[in-house]
Order: C-alpha cells, then sequence, then structure tokens
C-alpha cells in the first residue's frame, strides 16, 4: 500500500478545554484507554497508506514527542517535527508544514481527533486531492460546535460556517481534510477571524468559491470522536476498551498497520517489544503467530 499523499498532525494548541490535566503535558500525549492519543492519528493517515508525516507540537513539548515515537521508522514511516509558536488556527498547520509538504497533496488530520470503522483506511487512500479540496461529514447532535455545512437538494455544499450560533445542518466536518498542493498558498492569503484565528472553514471556502471542493458523508460503520473534552476523553477510552476485548484486535495499533503494509518486518517488533510486559506489547508480540 503506497501513496504519494503526505501527512500532517496538528497536535499543538493548549488543551485549555481539558486543564489542569494539561497543565504539565500535551493533550496528544494523554492516554485513549492503552494508547498515547496521537497514535489514532497516526493510525489513521498509516492505514490510508500515507507514510511520510509530518507532526506540529508546541515547542516545549518536542522532546517528548521525540521520546515516544523517535523518527517513526520504529513503525516504518518517517516523522518530521514542526513546531507551532502560537496556536492560531487550524489552517496554520498548512503554513507551518510548507516546506514538508513541498508543493504534494496532503490529508491533515486533527491530533485529538479519533475515527474508527472497518474500511476506512481504504476508503482513505483511494482519495485523489492533487486537485481540489476533499472532506467527510458526520451527523452530530451539537452541529454548532464544529466547523458546518449547508447542502443543497443534491446533496453538494452550499456554503460553510465555523461554529454557527444557528446550525445551517446536522452535518459537522470531522478533522480529517485531503488538500491540493496549494493549499500552503491559500492558508498565507488568509486572515484571522474574530476568534483570533485563520480558519479552517475559510481555506475550504476557496475551494468551495472555485467549485473545488467535494464532500462525502461518513458512512454509518465509522465512529468519529473529538476528544477535546474530559467526559469525551473518557467516552473515547471507554469505546476502544470494549471493542478491543469483543473483538480481540487492537485499534490504532501502528506496528500491526506498518506490518499489514509491509514496512517492517516483525524480527524489528519482536526487538522493540520482546522485554516489554505491557498487554500492549503482549498483543504486539502475538502479531508473529499470524506472519
Amino acid at each position: 500500500m503506497q501513496s504519494e499523499k503526505k501527512g500532517v498532525i496538528l497536535a499543538g494548541g493548549t488543551g485549555s478545554r481539558l486543564s489542569p490535566v494539561t497543565s504539565t503535558q500535551s493533550k496528544q500525549l494523554l492516554p485513549i484507554f492503552d494508547k498515547p492519543m496521537i497514535y489514532y492519528p497516526l493510525a489513521t493517515l498509516m492505514s490510508a497508506g500515507i507514510k511520510e508525516i509530518c507532526i506540529i507540537v508546541n515547542p516545549h513539548e518536542e522532546d517528548n514527542f521525540r521520546k515516544l515515537l523517535g523518527d517513526g521508522s520504529s513503525f516504518g514511516i518517517n516523522i518530521n517535527f514542526v513546531t507551532q509558536p502560537s496556536p492560531d488556527g487550524i489552517a496554520q498547520a498548512y503554513i507551518l508544514a510548507e516546506e514538508f509538504l513541498d508543493g504534494k497533496q496532503s490529508c491533515l488530520v486533527l491530533g485529538d481527533n479519533v475515527f474508527v470503522g472497518g474500511g476506512l483506511g481504504e476508503q482513505l487512500s483511494n482519495i485523489d486531492s492533487n486537485e481540489g479540496a476533499k472532506i467527510f461529514l458526520y451527523e452530530v447532535q451539537n452541529p454548532r460546535a464544529y466547523g458546518n455545512v449547508k447542502l443543497n437538494k443534491f446533496g453538494e455544499i452550499e456554503s460553510i460556517i465555523e461554529k454557527p450560533k444557528i446550525p445551517l445542518s446536522k452535518y459537522a466536518i470531522p478533522g480529517i481534510y485531503f488538500m491540493d498542493g496549494s493549499a500552503p498558498r491559500r492558508a498565507h492569503k488568509l486572515g484571522k477571524s474574530d476568534r483570533g484565528e485563520i480558519e479552517i472553514t475559510d481555506l475550504l471556502n476557496t475551494y468551495l468559491i472555485e467549485g473545488s471542493l467535494e464532500s462525502k458523508i461518513l458512512s454509518r460503520g465509522t465512529a468519529w470522536l473529538d476528544t477535546g473534552t474530559p467526559e469525551d476523553l473518557f467516552a473515547a477510552g471507554e469505546l476502544i476498551r470494549v471493542l478491543q476485548a469483543r473483538q480481540g484486535v487492537y485499534i490504532a495499533c501502528l506496528e500491526e498497520i506498518a506490518l499489514r503494509n509491509g514496512w517492517i518486518e516483525f524480527s524489528k517488533i519482536e526487538r522493540q517489544h520482546k522485554n516489554i510486559k505491557s498487554s500492549y506489547s503482549k498483543y504486539v508480540l502475538n502479531l508473529g503467530c499470524n506472519n
């Protein structure tokens, strides 16, 4: 499984909604059940066949991320780190990652978004964003909390607004975005909103105006969780716990994805985990029985 896309994970920000838990640690390093939060967006990109990944982090957290993930070679990928001096909105990610992207199409995933669903990786790997932008839509109970869209009778997007007081529809835009190589240039031209951020919805609107924005509703078999609050973080951990216990298959096991993609040999995985007694490492070591 190969891809010409590059991946970006926005894992900066202050995590203020999770304070005081995030007073001393990045939100994306907090656990979602048995794995750090950052494993889940990494798994999303890796399942889509993306090996070249840039993680945007707070300057004072870079060492912690490097200690956890290294250069990505343990998972058969290449990880670059870029620091975010100040959290100025999702679209800022394209400005910060401009040199890394080097004009290539990309997939941006928010570091606190969890996607779980059979066949999701194959669906994402088949998305071609060489021209224009492509997003997903997801039905939520509180569209006021997200980027929100208005659809015409053909199911096409007519307008997009960030966190509307009066929702345009029941559909929110999950934190995964596919864009062509022009995304950084477009982001540079955007001003900050009244919230003081370079809004991702403003960036998407540049594509919408040109008629080059496509959308697709995420299937009912896919769960999308935004883990920005204590309640959401707990719910995500409980979902992962229940699914893993019922199915016997670990979600967001990076070594398993790398092995399945043919990016790493089991012998390397075995060396890395043979002296670790955690349930995660035991699961990883058992992967050798299936190869």
